[in-house]
């Protein structure tokens, strides 16, 4: 899917980083919430409340996920899941494009 219809958007952005992570909220007729962002080259630290799905449309980036041992490559049109109350890092090696989905 390349866009999204009949969603509400967060006119305010979410900035992390000193605005090196930007993203937009996007809520659903259902009330599910997305969010839109980029990621600049650099190395961050995540968290997350609830489970996430990550899902990278454009970039590139490593990831280690909670509990793994070895950072794992990503690419445009791959995703990684990261369960809720953990912590993951990123390693972007080219501005990074994503999708995060949020599960209650």
């Amino acid at each position: 899917m390349s866009e999204f219809t009949n969603v509400t958007v967060s006119k305010e952005a979410n900035v992390y980083f000193d605005g090196q992570v930007t993203s937009r909220t996007i809520i659903f007729a259902d009330g599910t919430r997305k969010t839109l962002g980029v990621m600049l080259p650099g190395d961050y630290e995540f968290g997350t409340e609830v489970k996430e799905l990550m899902e990278i449309t454009s970039g590139e980036l490593d990831v280690l996920l909670p509990g793994a041992a070895k950072w794992q490559a990503f690419t445009g049109d791959m995703a990684f899941e990261v369960p809720a109350n953990a912590k993951f890092g990123v390693k972007v090696h080219q501005v990074t494009n994503y999708v995060c989905s949020y599960f209650a």
